[in-house]
């Protein structure tokens, strides 16, 4: 005849421990998080020319851009910015982080679970507040308002903060006229270093370009509270006599810039009408095959 085993008795004691010990775990975030907390500033070692006094016009170098985008581009006249519409047009978020700015997070979080809901944040360029929904939360339907920092979710993956953005307005990809359409959606990949955080983008435009574009950005903690936080803007007639309704523009071929920049630098011009190709070093060896094909031929004669 078998007898049973006797149940072990665990002491009450140590059910409470162990249970105290798991919601600690439960509750605690992962070591791996990290906080973006505080002011932050841009470092411009990346693409200066592009993020502070602007892209050259016609230069579409290694941009993954549409015949649709190309087109938008070469028919785009500065003197559109002397609108009254668009003097204080915001920049989208997808290009914001480029130019000059100042930027702060700040984080909201549960007053009983200290669960982390939102990261809260704003940039001083048009003065624009962001936030980005920690707390799981899906995106609105497609119908949903699309603004200037669109609808961002976020959460942590290992020591990757990763955020996914939507509902996002059309502006621009690049200040030289390449634009963005409505469609635009963008991951970022925030990492930080210290007082050094960098954030990749990859956006996904199926309108204006052909693949996702990706680039990085660099920002450094400030220490002590850095001024120029602030963006007044006011709409005013920046050209006399301006005919009401005009929007500055050049038809299709009719640019006095198309080709400048190409001369300027010494580059092909198929090379700055950009393409996904283009963004590859393969592409090097592709215009010196073409470079050599007529001196070939010139030597053969």
């Amino acid at each position: 005849m078998s007898i049973s085993a006797r149940p072990a008795i665990v002491p009450l004691k140590t059910v409470v421990c162990s249970f105290t010990l798991l919601v600690l775990a439960v509750g605690r975030p992962a070591q791996a998080q990290f906080s973006m907390v505080g002011d932050w500033s841009p470092l411009v070692h990346e693409d200066q020319l592009e993020r502070g006094p602007g892209p050259e016009l016609g230069d579409y170098l290694g941009l993954p851009i549409t015949d649709g985008a190309r087109l938008h581009a070469d028919s785009w006249d500065a003197s559109r910015l002397t609108l009254r519409e668009h003097q204080c047009k915001v920049h989208t978020v997808n290009y914001i982080y480029r130019g000059p700015l100042q930027t702060r997070f700040w984080e909201e979080k549960d007053p009983f679970t200290q669960q982390l809901i939102a990261i809260k944040g704003y940039v001083s360029t048009y003065e624009q507040p962001r936030t980005i929904w920690m707390d799981g939360r899906p995106h609105p339907p497609e119908y949903a308002p699309h603004t200037w920092q669109g609808f961002s979710t976020g959460k942590f993956e290992g020591d990757v903060l990763t955020i996914y953005t939507t509902h996002i307005k059309s502006e621009w990809t690049r200040r030289n006229g390449i634009p963005n359409s409505e469609f635009t959606t963008m991951v970022e990949h925030w990492v930080r270093h210290g007082n050094i955080a960098t954030v990749v983008t990859i956006v996904t435009d199926p309108v204006y370009l052909s693949e996702p574009l990706v680039k990085s950005t660099d920002f450094r903690l400030n220490e002590r509270p850095a001024g120029g936080w602030l963006w007044p803007c006011e709409y005013v007639d920046e050209v006399a006599g301006q005919k009401q309704g005009y929007v500055p523009h050049y038809l299709p071929g009719k640019s006095p810039f198309q080709g400048e920049f190409a001369k300027k630098y010494g580059i092909p011009v198929e090379a700055t009408r950009g393409g996904a190709e283009t963004m590859f070093p393969e592409y090097v060896a592709k215009l010196k095959s073409a470079a050599a094909a007529p001196a070939a031929k010139s030597a053969a004669k």
